[in-house]
C-alpha cells in the first residue's frame, strides 16, 4: 500500500486548519482515521481549486471560499505566482490563516527534464505549505520527479486535460497515466478531472470515459480529484447533476479504493460570480454523501 497522504485529516478538519508545514497532513503511511459522525463530507478532504475564482483577487477568493464552509484550497499560479518572494509567500500564508484555509495542493504545473526548474517548483510548494502538486509532466520528466518526491515528501498528481482541437491530451485517461507511473515512485499518481473525462466524449473522440471506472483504474495512485460536471452540448461546466456526472458513483469508487487524497471542487463557468453555483454543487455533494451512509 502506498504511503498514506492524509493520515492527519481528522485533526485538520476539526481544528482551525493552521497553515504551515507542521500543521499539514503527513505523507507517512497510516490507516485512515475514523471521521466525525456529523461530517457533511463523509470523511473526504474537500476543498476548492482557486481557479474557480480566477477573476477575483486572492483575498476576495479566500473570503468566498470561507463563506462556502470549506477549509482546504488548491491554489493556482494566478493567485500565487511560483516566483513569489519569501515576503510574498509570508503574506499569502497570513491571508490563508486569516480565512482559516489550508493550502492542500498547488497546480496545475508543467514539469520537464530540467531538474533545477522542477526543484524550484518543489521548493515553492514546500514554502507555501502544499503537500501535492497537480501536474502535467513531460514524459521525460519522471527520472527527475522520482528523486524530488522522495526528497521533499510532496506528491505529484498527474492531471488530464480535455481534448484540444482534434487531439486528446497526453494524459487523457487513467490507463495512460498508470502506464507511465506504475514503475515510478509511489508518490507519483493522479489528480483525475471528471469534467475533462466527460469532455473526452466529444466528437470525434467518443472515448466516453466513466469517472468511477477511471478512479478504480488508478486505485492506490489516486492522490487528488477535480470534481466537476460538464455539458458537452453547451461546452460549459454545470452544477452537479445537470450534466452527466454521477457524484454518488464517483464517491463510492473513491471509498472502494480507500482514497486518502484531496477533492477539489472546480467550476469554470460564471467566473464573475461562481459562488451560487458552487454552493449548489456542494449541496449535491453532501446529499451524495448521505446516500452512501
Amino acid at each position: 500500500m502506498h504511503e498514506t497522504l492524509l493520515s492527519r485529516r481528522r485533526l485538520l478538519q476539526t481544528t482551525a486548519c493552521a497553515v504551515g508545514a507542521a500543521a499539514l497532513p503527513s505523507l507517512v503511511g497510516a490507516a485512515q482515521p475514523a471521521q466525525p459522525a456529523n461530517d457533511p463530507f463523509g470523511g473526504f478532504t474537500v476543498g476548492i481549486q482557486s481557479y474557480s475564482y480566477r477573476n477575483f483577487t486572492r483575498e476576495r477568493a479566500f473570503e468566498q471560499i470561507q463563506k462556502l464552509g470549506l477549509r482546504f484550497v488548491e491554489l493556482y499560479r494566478g493567485h500565487v505566482p511560483t516566483n513569489a518572494t519569501d515576503a510574498q509567500l509570508k503574506a499569502v500564508r497570513g491571508e490563508l490563516e486569516k480565512f482559516r484555509l489550508t493550502p492542500i495542493a498547488f497546480g496545475v504545473e508543467r514539469f520537464t527534464k530540467d531538474h533545477a526548474a522542477n526543484r524550484r517548483l518543489f521548493e515553492f510548494a514546500r514554502n507555501l505549505g502544499a503537500r501535492y502538486l497537480s501536474a502535467d509532466p513531460d514524459p521525460d520528466s519522471f527520472d527527475s520527479l522520482d528523486k524530488l518526491v522522495a526528497e521533499f515528501n510532496i506528491a505529484i498528481a498527474i492531471h488530464p486535460h480535455g481534448p484540444s482541437g482534434k487531439q486528446l491530451h497526453r494524459w487523457y485517461s487513467a490507463e495512460r497515466i498508470m502506464k507511465a507511473v506504475r514503475d515510478r515512485h509511489r508518490l507519483i499518481g493522479s489528480c483525475l478531472d471528471t469534467g475533462h473525462l466527460i469532455r473526452s466524449a466529444q466528437n470525434p473522440f467518443n472515448e466516453k470515459l466513466d469517472s468511477a471506472q477511471q478512479v478504480r483504474a488508478m486505485g492506490a495512485r489516486n492522490f487528488g480529484l477535480h470534481l466537476k460536471d460538464h455539458d458537452n452540448k453547451t461546452r460549459r461546466d454545470v452544477v452537479y447533476g445537470r450534466g452527466v456526472l454521477d457524484v454518488p458513483g464517483v464517491l463510492r469508487s473513491l471509498r472502494d479504493v480507500k482514497f486518502q487524497g484531496y477533492i477539489s471542487i472546480e467550476y469554470e463557468a460564471n467566473p464573475e460570480n461562481p459562488t451560487p453555483d458552487i454552493s449548489a454543487c456542494l449541496d449535491v455533494f453532501r446529499a451524495s454523501v448521505r446516500k452512501l451512509s
